[in-house]
């Protein structure tokens, strides 16, 4: 439970269920919740109040989310408020390009993940003290890795992590790119084909949003029987790193090389 000062989030979903159940998990965490069931009430409250951030459902009737975040959305793509987008995935590379939102969280949504995500989101804008961020270890790299492959996604978490670099799993192209914005990390390395989006995909996305055009990012397989030119003209015009095979060595080789740890 939250112990520091209170925090005023406002909940914005058209579901009377969901939007009950999370205003008295989030007041029981020591939060203020106000509650809006429509992007026009939404507006209505953000006219009396600043909340320390906004929880938006994209998809409601109305002007919905969508709506919502325009009009909180400054010329130069920042927002009024922290926002912390409840998304449906699909609507990502229409509507977030050019807007800096704070993050993204699939629904349905484990209460503990979005605990965690708030927590984080707040810390980061300055507005809780004593909530330190994730815990890593002294001068470690993160990387975010797209791989649908359980297996092998494994055996790379245990290669990186001899080398110092910390590594979550993002099972598809909208994961991916989920995460990056979410954990800010020092890499994005992925497989060329991952589900929902190609690797090529993924990268014109992560170029697009504010908080992740300059991330490295390094593709692996571009062996694979799919690949075409198409896709590595793509990438090269990304300025990825791309591989062609899926040696495990050349990964984290070309993956310390653009963090700036070489082995």
């Amino acid at each position: 439970m939250n112990a520091g000062p209170k925090h005023t989030l406002l909940l914005v979903d058209d579901d009377p269920s969901l939007l009950n159940t999370l205003r008295d998990f989030l007041a029981f965490e020591g939060f203020e919740v106000l509650t809006a069931p429509s992007g026009e009430k939404a507006l209505a409250e953000l006219r009396a109040v600043k909340p320390d951030l906004i929880l938006l459902d994209m998809s409601m009737p109305g002007m919905g989310g969508v709506g919502v975040l325009d009009r909180v959305t400054n010329l130069d793509g920042t927002t009024a408020f922290p926002v912390l987008v409840l998304t449906a995935r699909a609507m990502m590379a229409e509507y977030f390009a050019d807007k800096q939102i704070d993050g993204f969280l699939a629904k349905p949504c484990d209460p503990a993940d979005l605990l965690q995500e708030i927590n984080r989101i707040i810390y980061l804008r300055g507005g809780i003290e004593n909530v330190p961020p994730a815990a890593d270890a002294p001068n470690a790299r993160r990387v975010v890795l797209g791989e649908a492959k359980e297996a092998f996604a494994e055996t790379l978490r245990e290669a990186f992590a001899k080398f110092n670099v910390r590594v979550e799993v993002a099972r598809t192209g909208a994961a991916v790119v989920e995460a990056a914005v979410a954990t800010q990390p020092h890499a994005v390395v992925t497989r060329l084909e991952t589900p929902e989006m190609s690797a090529d995909e993924t990268v014109q996305m992560l170029r697009r949003l504010p908080s992740t055009r300059n991330l490295p990012v390094v593709v692996y397989g571009l062996d694979a029987p799919d690949a075409s030119p198409d896709h590595v003209k793509a990438l090269d015009a990304n300025a990825a790193t791309t591989l062609r095979d899926v040696s495990i060595d050349k990964i984290i080789s070309a993956t310390l090389d653009v963090t700036g740890g070489g082995k």
